[in-house]
């Protein structure tokens, strides 16, 4: 709810015409303005305290550079800034609607279509807001706006960048909410803080969403903090499967944690249940598959994998050997001293206003489609050459990308980043060049996580793998794979099956029931028998489509 300008507001800030107060928090104030055109926009005015400081306008300066790179999908865009004024500013995009904390506040929990939109609609925006290298580091309810029905995540303008998380930064500066903050923010040293804290806020944004409190939610903020570092989150109430997957964005230790993007594709990939709202909302669905297909990762965004995880895993109790230092002993007196720095700067206080119970009418299904790509592989495209045979080489001949075994007995060539969701086919001609030689295609592939399917003159087999280990799903001796001669090689994956097809001919079927697997890129390669010497395989004619 907006208010009258106080005596002392500006009523200019360039060319902006200050009309009222929109809120203020812990760096700034922000103003409902007008520009030269008559658009209304959001300008967000730093505080003189912090402006004169040479150490937060460098920040401030680096991050808007950032924030303008973020793209509009499920985010307020950021229009203009002027980090040189006596009191830096940023103008974003005014979103004329209420925030989940107020709609929460007065209708009640969301159910339904609406629950798994805001879900939806708040992975999108983290995602984008990742790939353009930044971190919110302040996500929570009253962050999250409706325009028009569609969630807008705000406030990400001032985040800190991934590039800038040391020099301007001091150990006693916090910025966010208690009750959304990941484990990892009350380390002593939380610069290191990555995109995984954000992804720990989206399940406590969900989760308050769902049920009109916050997962881990107490009589105190510091209680609120010891309850983040020590105990496992209380989802009850929120529906299935959306709570397994909140509770996988609510581990302890953030490497647990699925990405930003990893979390959208799995969203993305649930039954017509949970996807079918998306029907009736155009824009978050073409959003959301902007952000998908546009993969735009930053370094922080990709992390390894520790173990294959799945949606039914509740994360147990993890920290780093910092976190356990941390809440020993004197605990409460540490978590205090951290709450109260973190309320002399974000002057901010977790949502906890009791709920009612809201109804929504089922919407008509839908499912998502994803990229396709179709290359022949005789020339550079999708995939690029390597012409290192000491690695292993790809080399594009008339005849296709001929890949060969290096030093090691497996090689993988480089291809292209999409990544694919829910129900696809994946095929190519596939020739085996030398004796000992299998032809390799990854799907689903994340990480070092993935299936692998092992096509070899005799014998084809299909493995999950997670990073080293590998357990075989299915294998079938048979003889329509031979050596020297050139096969379509075929693999379609409907629902938790893979039907693998050699020509016309079906070999076997194999279960693709790993929840955490639910989408991932197609990576093509090579592996040979040591004792045969280098292995050769020739690719070409691939397409990868979603059905």
């Amino acid at each position: 709810m907006s208010k009258p300008l106080r005596p002392g507001d500006p009523q200019q800030l360039g060319e902006y015409e200050l009309l009222e107060r929109l809120g203020e928090g812990g760096m700034g104030s922000v103003f409902l303005a007008r520009r030269p055109d008559g658009r209304l926009v959001a300008v967000k005015v730093i505080r003189p305290e912090f402006a004169y400081e040479d150490e937060f306008r460098a920040r401030f300066r680096s991050e808007v550079n950032r924030a303008r790179q973020v793209p509009p999908f499920c985010t307020a865009e950021v229009l203009d800034a002027d980090p040189e004024h006596p009191t830096p500013f940023l103008v974003v995009e005014y979103v004329d609607g209420p925030s989940l904390a107020e709609v929460v506040q007065e209708q009640g929990p969301l159910t339904a279509g609406n629950l798994h939109s805001v879900a939806i609609g708040v992975a999108t925006a983290i995602a984008a807001i990742h790939g353009a290298g930044v971190i919110h580091r302040d996500l929570k309810p009253r962050n999250v706006l409706f325009s028009l029905g569609t969630p807008k995540v705000i406030d990400f303008g001032i985040a800190r960048a991934l590039e800038v998380t040391s020099q301007h930064t001091r150990t006693d500066q916090m910025v966010g909410t208690v009750a959304y903050m990941a484990p990892e923010r009350f380390d002593s040293d939380s610069r290191t803080t990555g995109p995984a804290a954000d992804v720990f806020a989206w399940g406590a944004v969900v989760t308050y969403a769902g049920t009109g409190r916050t997962p881990f939610a107490a009589d105190s903020p510091a209680a609120t903090a010891a309850r983040i570092l020590t105990q496992p989150p209380e989802l009850s109430g929120l529906p299935a499967p959306l709570r397994d997957l909140v509770a996988l964005t609510l581990a302890k230790d953030p490497v647990e944690r699925p990405t930003a993007h990893e979390l959208l594709d799995m969203l993305l990939a649930a039954g017509p249940q949970e996807t079918m709202t998306l029907a009736q909302r155009p824009e978050l669905r073409h959003a959301a598959e902007a952000v998908q297909h546009s993969r735009r990762h930053s370094a922080g965004d990709r992390q390894p994998r520790r173990r294959t995880r799945t949606l039914t895993d509740v994360p147990r109790p993890r920290r780093r050997r910092r976190l356990a230092t941390l809440i020993a002993g004197g605990a409460a007196a540490t978590v205090l001293s951290l709450l109260g720095m973190h309320y002399l700067t974000s002057g901010s206080t977790p949502d906890t206003t009791a709920v009612a119970q809201l109804s929504v009418a089922p919407p008509a299904p839908r499912q998502v489609r994803g990229p396709s790509v179709i290359d022949p592989l005789d020339r550079p495209g999708q995939w690029q050459s390597v012409t290192d045979d000491s690695s292993g080489s790809c080399v594009f001949t008339a005849d296709g990308l001929r890949m060969r075994t290096g030093e090691s007995s497996e090689h993988q060539c480089p291809g292209p980043e999409d990544t694919f969701a829910g129900d696809q086919t994946i095929a190519a001609d596939v020739t085996v060049v030398d004796p000992g030689s299998c032809a390799l295609v990854w799907f689903r592939y994340t990480g070092r996580s993935g299936y692998l399917l092992s096509a070899c003159p005799g014998l084809v087999r299909m493995d999950l793998v997670d990073d080293n280990d590998e357990v075989t799903l299915t294998r079938v001796v048979t003889q329509e794979f031979r050596p020297g001669a050139r096969h379509r090689l075929r693999i379609d994956l409907r629902g938790q099956v893979a039907t693998v097809t050699i020509g016309d001919a079906p070999v076997f079927q194999a279960p693709v029931t790993d929840k955490s697997l639910v989408a991932g890129k197609v990576v093509f390669g090579v592996s040979s028998d040591p004792e045969q010497g280098r292995g050769t395989v020739l690719f070409a004619g691939a397409e990868i489509r979603s059905l």
